[in-house]
C-alpha cells in the first residue's frame, strides 16, 4: 500500500504535465481561425505549414497569450495555496490582502484621474495611457498595498488580524476607485472596466520577459518555502517547536504571494477564483496536504485551467467573453462545494 501511495503523486504529476502540453497545443490551435494540431507542431518546430498566415497567427497572437495564461494561472494558484496555509482559511485567495484593489487603484488613478486635471491629451502624448503605462500604474498600486501589509505583519502576530487588515486596505482602495469612477467620463470608465474584465492577450513579447521573471522569482520562493509550510498546518506553536521562525516565514509568504498576485493583476487585470479553487482541486486529487507535492501540482493545474478559461473565452466567433466571467463559472462550483462539504474546509 505504501509503495502505491509513493507512486501515486509522481504519476499524477506526470499526467498533469502531459495534460498541460496538450492543453497548450490546443489553445494554439483553437480560435476564430482553427489550425490543425499537426500544423501547430510543425510551426513550433520551425517548419512550413500549409497556409503561411498561420505562422503569424500563432507567433504574433496566440503563443504570447498562451505563455501568459500558463504563467498567470500558476502564479495565482501558488499564491492562493500559500495564503490558505498561512491564514488557515480554505477560502483565502490572492486578493484577500487587498493586492488586487491596490492595483485597481493604480489603474484608476492613471486612467480616470486625468479627467480631473484636464490632462488627457498630455498623458496620451507621453504614452502614460498605453498598455505598459497601465501596467506600471497597477504595479505601483499593488506595491503600496503590499508594503503596508508587510509592514503590518511586523507588528501584528495574529494571522486573522492581518487578514482583516488586508481586507480593510482593500475596502479603502475600492472606495477611492468608486469616487474616481463617479467623477470620470463615460469613455474613461469604459477603459477602466475593460481592464477589470481581465485578459491574457494584453501582454506583448516585449513585456513577457519581465512578467515571466517576476512570476518565476515568486514561484522559486514558494518552492523553497514548501517544506516549511507543512509544520505550519499544525499551528504556530508546533511549528515554532520544530525550529521554524513564524514571523520570518510569514514575511516570505507575503512577499511571494504578493509578487505573484500583484504582477498578474498588473499585466492581466484582476483574475478571480483560480487562486481559491485550484489548491482545493489539488488536495482532492493528490489526497494529501504535503506542500512538497502541492506546490508543483497547483502550478500545473493553475496553468491548465487558465488555458482552458482563455480558450473558452475565445470560442464566440464575433466577440470575446470577459475572462473573469469564465473563471468565475469554473471556480464558483468549486467554492460552493468547499462551503457545503465540511471536511473540505480542513487543511
Amino acid at each position: 500500500m505504501k509503495g502505491k501511495r509513493r507512486l501515486r503523486s509522481p504519476l499524477i504529476l506526470a499526467a498533469l504535465s502531459l495534460g498541460l502540453i496538450l492543453t497548450f497545443l490546443s489553445s494554439l490551435a483553437l480560435g476564430a481561425v482553427s489550425i490543425p494540431l499537426s500544423e501547430v507542431v510543425t510551426i513550433l518546430l520551425g517548419g512550413i505549414p500549409q497556409k503561411l498566415p498561420w505562422i503569424d497567427i500563432i507567433f504574433k497572437f496566440r503563443l504570447p497569450k498562451a505563455l501568459t495564461a500558463m504563467l498567470a494561472g500558476s502564479a495565482l494558484a501558488t499564491s492562493g495555496l500559500q495564503l490558505q496555509t498561512l491564514f488557515h482559511n480554505p477560502l483565502a485567495g490572492p486578493f484577500v490582502l487587498g493586492i488586487s484593489s491596490g492595483a485597481s487603484l493604480g489603474v484608476a488613478l492613471i486612467v480616470l484621474a486625468v479627467n480631473l486635471i484636464g490632462g488627457s491629451s498630455l498623458f496620451s502624448s507621453l504614452g502614460i495611457l498605453s498598455n505598459f503605462g497601465t501596467v506600471i500604474a497597477a504595479c505601483i498600486g499593488a506595491t503600496i498595498v503590499t508594503s503596508l501589509v508587510i509592514l503590518a505583519a511586523q507588528f501584528v502576530r495574529n494571522s486573522i488580524a492581518l487578514l482583516v487588515l488586508g481586507l480593510m486596505f482593500g475596502y479603502a482602495t475600492s472606495a477611492i476607485v468608486s469616487i474616481l469612477l463617479s467623477l470620470s467620463s463615460a469613455e474613461q470608465i469604459q477603459t477602466y472596466l475593460n481592464w477589470t474584465f481581465g485578459s491574457f492577450a494584453g501582454v506583448t513579447w516585449n513585456q513577457l520577459p519581465i512578467f515571466a521573471i517576476v512570476v518565476l522569482f515568486g514561484m522559486a520562493i514558494a518552492w523553497i518555502l514548501a517544506p516549511k509550510l507543512n509544520p505550519l498546518l499544525l499551528g504556530n506553536d508546533p511549528a515554532q517547536s520544530l525550529g521554524i521562525s513564524i514571523q520570518r516565514l510569514r514575511i516570505w509568504i507575503l512577499v511571494s504571494s504578493s509578487l505573484l498576485a500583484g504582477v498578474v493583476t498588473a499585466f492581466c487585470g484582476p483574475i478571480a477564483f483560480l487562486g481559491v479553487a485550484v489548491p482545493h482541486l489539488c488536495r482532492g486529487l493528490f489526497r494529501t496536504a504535503d506542500h512538497r507535492w502541492l506546490v508543483p501540482a497547483v502550478g500545473l493545474v493553475g496553468a491548465i485551467l487558465a488555458l482552458v478559461a482563455d480558450t473558452i473565452a475565445q470560442l464566440p466567433k464575433n466577440s470575446i467573453l470577459p475572462l473573469n466571467s469564465v473563471t468565475a463559472l469554473i471556480g464558483t462550483p468549486i467554492v460552493i462545494w468547499i462551503i457545503l462539504k465540511p471536511r473540505s474546509l480542513s487543511q
